[in-house]
């Protein structure tokens, strides 16, 4: 995986949520964006998965720039898949059928080959016998699980997880966790933001530290985990592994 961000900011009226971020990775398979909340994790993912477009810079993907124009940018998406925190499965339509239905409107897959791509994900992640539930039928744990399989089903280059734990209890939580890291150790490119330090320090090859809009340091995960240089994330870190 590689991922250059040159010079990215963003802004939302008169708060600049990004300002002037820079970044350059190779040939890792795992990125972490850790930081305190509000300092602009979430919106760097977005921006990566083209869900959002910076004011200035630009960011490149395997060496391919995040296109602008909107056709363009729907056949981005199709080679990304992105886990939300709050699953966004669609409330009246059961497990297989949000797996499926993006393939056959998407991804232009027949409806018979949708399905049985949709069962065989649901029994990878020990869902088979919940296919024909609805989110609201599943616990937190399950609709995620089922959010990381529509993710999955297109077999993306790239899948992008933004704080998948964070509404979910700390069983829940290890659930999902194991299932990304799984993931990651079968060769799959991810990019995550999440507070689950211990997750970030197992799982990562590259961590970026981000705060007040800026990435105030980046690097190999046991540098950043055993060396960190600068104060703020000296700081941040302290607290977060206090516990």
């Amino acid at each position: 995986m590689k991922i250059h961000l040159d010079q990215v900011t963003k802004s939302y009226g008169e708060h600049r949520a990004l300002d002037g971020i820079c970044l350059e990775l190779e040939d890792a398979r795992s990125l972490t964006l850790i930081g305190p909340s509000g300092g602009g994790k979430s919106t760097t993912l977005r921006l990566i998965a083209g869900l959002e477009h910076p004011n200035s810079g630009y960011i490149s993907v395997n060496e391919q720039l995040v296109p602008r124009e909107e056709s363009a940018l729907r056949n981005y998406r199709k080679s990304i898949g992105v886990v939300f925190q709050s699953y966004n499965l669609f409330p009246h339509l059961d497990a297989v059928t949000n797996i499926a239905l993006p393939l056959e409107k998407v991804h232009d897959c027949s409806k018979s080959e949708s399905i049985d791509r949709a069962n065989e994900l649901l029994k990878r992640f020990k869902l088979a016998a919940h296919g024909n539930k609805r989110p609201s039928e599943l616990s937190g744990g399950q609709n995620q699980r089922v959010a990381i399989a529509r993710s999955l089903a297109h077999d993306p280059d790239l899948i992008l997880f933004d704080e998948p734990t964070s509404a979910l209890d700390p069983e829940m939580s290890a659930e999902v966790l194991d299932v990304i890291e799984e993931l990651i150790q079968q060769g799959k490119d991810c990019v995550i933001v999440t507070h689950q330090m211990g997750f970030a320090k197992r799982a990562s090859d590259f961590v970026a530290f981000i705060s007040k809009g800026k990435i105030a340091e980046s690097g190999r995960c046991q540098e950043i985990f055993e060396q960190a240089k600068t104060p703020g994330l000296q700081q941040f870190l302290e607290r977060e592994l206090k516990y």
